[in-house]
């Protein structure tokens, strides 16, 4: 009888962000941000190439986490972030690039969205990483990854300080313009607020829209209304993250 086909788990790192960075800054220092051979990238980082299960596995962390681009067939790349990183001239500036990070992998937004108050049980984050389809194991890994990555950004205490930072500024406002708010009149925008793409504006719904794909596959992309040019950037990022199979097979 034939061995049942392994699960595969969703894709997701399996190494904590700190040592994700800490691996990617070795790359950089042997290539800055020129383009490298794959078995390359992987000696920079101790193996003898990119051919064995640790190194992939390590490969395609540093790429959910967005620490590594591809560039081309069999190429990669450090980011422009690591290099941010590094030469950052304040840490406020360095810990807003590791945030980004931590939040990069779909399955680590996913938790951050779903627990915002902060993280459950151990036990209750690795019944939901099973429910996304991870095998036991695989929920294992990933979840020492991602509480490791949360504590190393310190993301809750992040989060409460930039809550409170905002509070403080949304009082400032409405004592300045008081008699304007009770007089009916809305506060203005943010100016740093993106503008929605036109096309958007004109339904509520959702839009599925169809992507045909190779040997007969297809794949459906859901665009919601208003839909901002920040979530289109957003979009072709992680499509960028998920492309990874010549790493992983």
């Amino acid at each position: 009888m034939s061995q049942p086909a392994k699960k595969k788990s969703p894709r997701a790192p399996t190494i904590a962000l700190d040592d994700a960075i800490e691996r990617t800054l070795k790359v950089y220092d042997k290539e800055r941000r020129n383009p490298a051979p794959i078995d390359v990238i992987a000696q920079n980082m101790g193996y003898k190439d990119s051919k064995n299960g640790a190194a992939l596995t390590i490969l395609a962390s540093l790429k959910y986490y967005g620490l590594l681009d591809k560039v081309g067939v069999g190429m990669l790349a450090v980011s422009k972030d690591i290099e941010s990183y590094k030469f950052a001239p304040s840490e406020q500036l360095k810990m807003s690039l590791v945030i980004k990070w931590l939040k990069n992998p779909l399955v680590f937004l996913e938790l951050l969205e779903k627990y915002q108050a902060g993280l459950p049980s151990d036990a209750t984050l690795k019944f939901e990483l099973i429910q996304m389809g991870f095998s036991p194991e695989g929920a294992n890994n990933c979840l020492q990854a991602f509480i490791r990555s949360v504590g190393y950004a310190h993301y809750f205490e992040q989060t409460t300080q930039n809550d409170s930072s905002s509070l403080n500024s949304n009082s400032e406002v409405t004592l300045e313009n008081g008699s304007d708010n009770f007089a009916g009149n809305a506060p203005p925008p943010p100016s740093n607020r993106t503008q929605p793409i036109a096309a958007a504006e004109l339904s509520e719904e959702i839009d599925r829209i169809p992507v045909r794909l190779s040997g007969g596959r297809r794949a459906w992309i859901e665009i919601p209304s208003p839909f901002y040019n920040s979530d289109k950037k957003r979009l072709n990022a992680q499509i960028d993250l998920l492309i990874t199979d010549d790493l992983e097979e």
